[in-house]
């Protein structure tokens, strides 16, 4: 079955930076498409970042475009969600997930069929 686990969360201050991880198992990596989401408390997830099977393209939130990076090596089975100038806004459980089709990369949560645990990131003012 598939698994991905995140790694990576923490508190850290505004300004600061964190780079998230998230490493699958369980089927053939490099033909799907990875997403990260985020659900801050009292709210519903939301869409973060995505990027295609092959890494060669990338979607972001507009909240997030400039100041995160989503990546992937595949030769690892991990995609990377690297997080500059956080502010107290991203505070919120990270998730990552994959998508249910191959070769498809979407923004929407329904095109996901298999998520993480999530890991919490703390951005302190």
């Amino acid at each position: 079955q598939v698994q991905l686990v995140e790694s990576g969360g923490g508190l850290v201050q505004a300004g600061g930076s964190l780079r998230l991880s998230c490493a699958a198992s369980g089927r053939t990596f490099s033909v799907y498409a990875m997403g990260w989401f985020r659900q801050a408390p009292g709210k519903e997830r939301e869409f973060v970042a995505a990027i295609s099977w092959s890494g060669a393209n990338t979607y972001y939130a507009d909240s997030v475009k400039g100041r995160f990076t989503i990546s992937r090596d595949n030769a690892k089975n991990t995609v990377y969600l690297q997080m500059n100038s956080l502010k107290p806004e991203d505070t919120a459980v990270y998730y990552c997930a994959q998508s249910s089709t191959l070769y498809t990369t979407a923004t929407s949560q329904v095109s996901y069929g298999y998520w993480g645990q999530g890991t919490q990131v703390t951005v302190s003012s």
